[in-house]
């Protein structure tokens, strides 16, 4: 899912940048303290999810979490992709300095397809987390699919969404489970999921905390 460079035309590229970087400032707008702990949690958890490749058909895929930091975080998941991204470019080589922007817009639609299919009161939560984790596979698949066709590459590479599909799959039956634990465990992190709805509830580690229910 990490475009190398030498792939995509420069002015591809250059869009991809300016895409990426307005939406990391987008996403770093009114940044709180308390912020900062949970974006640092769930960047070292995408970057350790993607770091692992598995051969499938002929083709290497890797998890990203993508759809659970959209769901989590909301456009706050748009500078940590960007930030994951560009540490793993430079340790790993995983992409290129040139795609860097267009690798960072096609995960972090990923990111905004979860966080707002995360904010739909009508589904239940965790039914939200598996569309939330399966759109954060598929939807960064589909964009560098196409974007391989406005190079003219890899005309045959649409056979890749079938793999992506059944990965998208895996990774949202394990964002589900996720936010089914978190749900009886943290239903505070759902901050941005059920922002529509909210209580007050009284829990035993605070006077009154604000619980939110799908």
């Amino acid at each position: 899912m990490h475009i190398a460079d030498g792939i995509l035309p420069v002015s591809l590229c250059a869009v991809g940048y300016v895409v990426a970087l307005a939406g990391s400032a987008l996403g770093s707008r009114k940044l709180q303290p308390e912020d900062v702990p949970r974006m640092g949690l769930l960047a070292a958890a995408t970057f350790v999810a993607s770091t692992a490749h598995f051969p499938i058909a002929g083709a290497s895929v890797h998890f990203g979490l993508f759809g659970l930091l959209g769901l989590i975080l909301g456009l706050r998941a748009l500078p940590v992709i960007f930030a994951v991204l560009l540490l793993q470019t430079f340790l790993f080589q995983h992409g290129g300095f040139l795609t860097l922007g267009v690798n960072a817009m096609n995960m972090g639609a990923g990111a905004v397809c979860g966080f707002l299919l995360g904010r739909l009161p009508m589904l239940p939560l965790p039914l939200r987390g598996f569309l939330a984790g399966f759109a954060g596979v598929i939807i960064p698949a589909l964009l560098l699919l196409a974007e391989f066709q406005f190079a003219g590459y890899g005309r045959s590479l649409t056979w890749l969404a079938g793999i992506y599909a059944g990965l998208g799959g895996i990774e949202g039956a394990f964002t589900a489970l996720v936010v089914f634990f978190l749900q009886r465990t943290r239903p505070a992190v759902f901050s941005v999921a059920l922002a529509p709805v909210r209580i007050a509830a009284k829990l035993p580690d605070s006077p009154f905390l604000e619980r939110q229910v799908p």
